[in-house]
């Protein structure tokens, strides 16, 4: 159990980051979810938009430390593939 001041304010602090990040990563899946379910119904216009909305909130995942880099950037190629191939 944290003990001194410093590491009493730390564990607050690890808390808030951990709830903050969780809410992050739940909006996150909730937009890519909304992507799956439109290349699930294969309405391509719907996928599109989907995607579009998705892309922005990946990507703020990745500033804020909460999806690496390399990963945002491999869900977003393999989306927009998948959304491509509808059109096909």
């Amino acid at each position: 159990m944290a003990n001194s001041p410093q590491a009493k304010k730390r564990a607050r602090q690890a808390d808030r980051a951990y709830a903050v990040n969780k809410a992050r990563r739940s909006r996150i899946r909730t937009y890519l979810r909304k992507v799956e379910e439109a290349i699930a119904s294969g309405n391509q216009e719907a996928a599109v938009a989907a995607l579009r909305e998705a892309q922005p909130e990946l990507m703020r995942g990745v500033t804020k430390g909460v999806v690496h880099k390399n990963t945002a950037a491999r869900k977003m190629s393999r989306l927009s593939a998948r959304v491509k191939a509808l059109g096909a």
